[in-house]
C-alpha cells in the first residue's frame, strides 16, 4: 500500500481527494500544520506528495525545494495557477507533474499511478530507494542521508546487509516476514539455520546504531521486521 501526503489548505478539496484515493487502496495523510510541511513529510513516510502552490506561510515551490533536499519522492503539483510560468517553476523546483484545478479525480489518480509506477515498480541499476530521507543506492550498495540528529552519514553495506535493507525498503514501511527475508538472502532457506538471519540482523542493527539510525529497523513480534519509528 502506498502512502500519499496531501498538501492542500482547502479542507474541502483535500477531503475530497483523500476519500477518492482511499477507495483506490491508497493510505492518505493530510497536512494540518502548514508552517512545518517538511516535518510532517518526514514523520509520515509518504511515497508521493500532492502539492498545492498557494499555501499559508510558504508556497508549494518552497516546500518542494525543502523536500528535495532530503528526498526524491515523486511530487505532483495541483493548482489553479496553470500559466506556463507556474508549470515551468514547478518542474524547476523538482516537481514531477502538474495537474490543473479543477481536475477530474480519475485523471488525478491516473497520474498518481503513473508516477508511482515509474518511481517504485521498476527497480533497475542506478535506482535509489528512499524511506524518510534515508537513501539506499542500488548501484554501489550504500546507505546515505541524514540521521535524527541532522548529521550527514553514509555506509557501504555487505551483500546480506544490502539485501535485508532492499527487501525492507521495497516493502515501503510494511512488515516483511522472516521467511521472506531468508528467501531473499539465501536461495533455499531450508538449509539455513533461523539463527543465521538473527545474527545478520543484529550485525546490521549495530552498524546502523553507530551512524545514528538505531530505530530504522523495527521488530514486529511474531511476524517479522519493518522500517519505522520505535514502537511504544
Amino acid at each position: 500500500m502506498y502512502k500519499i501526503l496531501i498538501v492542500e489548505d482547502d479542507a474541502v478539496i483535500a477531503e475530497q481527494i483523500g476519500k477518492y484515493l482511499e477507495k483506490w487502496g491508497y493510505e492518505v495523510e493530510t497536512v494540518k500544520d502548514f508552517a512545518d510541511v517538511t516535518g510532517q513529510f518526514a514523520a509520515c513516510g509518504s511515497q508521493l506528495v500532492l502539492m498545492d502552490i498557494g499555501l499559508p506561510f510558504y508556497n508549494g515551490y518552497y516546500w518542494c525545494g525543502e523536500i528535495r533536499k532530503v528526498s526524491q519522492v515523486p511530487i505532483l503539483f495541483i493548482s489553479s495557477a496553470s500559466d506556463n510560468m507556474n508549470v515551468v517553476m514547478a518542474v524547476n523546483m523538482g516537481g514531477d507533474d502538474f495537474v490543473v484545478k479543477p481536475f477530474d479525480l480519475e485523471i488525478l489518480q491516473a497520474k498518481i499511478q503513473a508516477l508511482l509506477r515509474r518511481a517504485y515498480a521498476f527497480t533497475t541499476p542506478g535506482t535509489v530507494l528512499e524511506y524518510k530521507g534515508v537513501l539506499l543506492s542500488m548501484t554501489d550498495m550504500a546507505l546515505s542521508g541524514r540521521n535524527k540528529a541532522g548529521e550527514s552519514m553514509r555506509i557501504e553495506l555487505t551483500k546480506n546487509e544490502f539485501r535485508i535493507l532492499q527487501t525492507l525498503f521495497e516493502a515501503a514501511g510494511g512488515v516483511v516476514s522472516r521467511d521472506m527475508l531468508m528467501k531473499r538472502l539465501w536461495d533455499d532457506e531450508c538449509f539455513v539455520d533461523d539463527n543465521t538471519l538473527t545474527v545478520n540482523m543484529n550485525r546490521l542493527r549495530k552498524r546502523l546504531g553507530e551512524i545514528g539510525l538505531s530505530d530504522l529497523i523495527q521488530t514486529k513480534k511474531g511476524v517479522g521486521y519493518l522500517l519505522g519509528e520505535t514502537e511504544k
